[in-house]
């Protein structure tokens, strides 16, 4: 009997909505990441649970023992209760009637192997009861022990379910697959027989999963697994998975933390304009592939952009990072250029002014900020 003893598992906000459920005679399953996390010694952040009883009777309940309760996706089944300030997603054991590859049409039940039926991965179909006891109902302990990410019964049947599940499936591979092992190989034809289906997902959909996927600590192998496929050109066509591997070496290395963009900006095809990246995403991936030398760009945006231009070009070029290149860098980051436009004026004015600024600037940077007030005016 396989039993897990996690903190958050006692805590007293999950020990009540447990309580809640279990005390009108319902199920309550904690399920999903929580229980796959905690199996494997990483990281819980969110906390959600399964149960038989129908959404409006979650509803109820809560209402009746001053709990908070969201209608988060009430039509779907899930209800989130606030304990504590602490959310717990609590949705109705369910079982797909209709899907379209985006979506699906559910019906309620409460059989605990039909919620697991319909979820995607066998590692996240297991389920922890209160006392931290695990359900398994669909053999996936063993595949989540070997590090195995394997696609519920039938592979292209999941994934036609929701195409989004390719590119979970190589997420999911970063992240906790067994790179030795290499991915599993159903899994892979499944992926490659649908990415044509990647076509009808959201742009949102698609680069959230593809800025989790590149935070992995080495998405490299997931990456080049996923490129084989011809999925990574059906979501980022031009995109190329060789110098990540390079880029990741370098990034351990120096002790530099992975970062999704700066792995964005090293595979190439053009992320900025075919992902829905925010304002402050788009300008820090411009920083880094502005093709400036990484001393200007320290100089200019800042020493973690300058580090990441150095980090990004030296895995791209394939050259080594120079011992003094990281020195040099915080150097050109607090470095402030000595003339101003009225050093030039009256002399100078209009375009002229901003060309000579500019053409004094440049031979600033390029003497290693070396030159003086005087030498830049004589």
């Amino acid at each position: 009997m396989t039993r897990i003893s996690a903190s958050w598992l006692h805590d007293e906000g999950a020990q009540k909505v447990c309580k809640l459920l279990t005390d009108a005679g319902h199920q309550a399953w904690f399920v999903g990441g929580c229980v796959r996390n905690e199996l494997l010694g990483a990281p819980v952040a969110d906390l959600d649970l399964s149960t038989d009883a129908l959404p409006q009777t979650v509803m109820a309940l809560a209402k009746k023992a001053r709990i908070k309760a969201i209608p988060t996706g009430i039509d779907h089944g899930t209800v989130t209760l606030v304990v504590n300030d602490t959310p717990f997603e609590i949705t109705t054991f369910r079982r797909d009637v209709a899907t379209d590859g985006r979506r699906a049409a559910v019906a309620f039940s409460d059989n605990i192997k039909d919620d697991a039926r319909r979820r995607d991965f066998t590692m996240n179909a297991l389920y922890a009861a209160p006392d931290g006891q695990i359900t398994d109902p669909l053999g996936g302990l063993p595949d989540l022990i070997a590090r195995r990410v394997r696609f519920i019964e039938d592979a292209d049947q999941r994934i036609k379910e929701d195409y989004l599940r390719i590119l979970r499936f190589f997420r999911f591979y970063a992240w906790y697959g067994d790179v030795r092992e290499g991915p599993d190989r159903d899994g892979m034809a499944a992926c490659a027989d649908n990415i044509e289906g990647l076509q009808s997902l959201s742009v949102e959909r698609i680069t959230a999963e593809m800025l989790k996927l590149l935070g992995a600590p080495d998405p490299a192998p997931a990456l080049a697994a996923m490129a084989s496929t011809g999925a990574l050109a059906q979501v980022l066509p031009g995109a190329e998975s060789g110098a990540l591997a390079v880029l990741v070496h370098l990034e351990q290395s120096l002790g530099v933390a992975p970062d999704p963009l700066r792995r964005l900006a090293v595979i190439g095809g053009d992320p900025a304009q075919v992902l829905r990246l925010s304002n402050a995403q788009s300008r820090a991936l411009g920083h880094i592939t502005a093709g400036l030398s990484p001393v200007e760009t320290a100089y200019r945006h800042g020493e973690v952009a300058g580090r990441d231009a150095l980090l990004v070009q030296s895995a791209s070029s394939g050259q080594p990072i120079a011992d003094t290149a990281l020195v040099e860098i915080t150097h050109a980051a607090n470095q402030v250029f000595p003339l101003k436009a009225a050093d030039l004026m009256p002399a100078l004015s209009g375009p002229a002014l901003g060309k000579a600024l500019q053409d004094a600037e440049a031979r600033w940077i390029a003497s290693g900020f070396t030159l003086t007030k005087a030498d830049l005016l004589g």
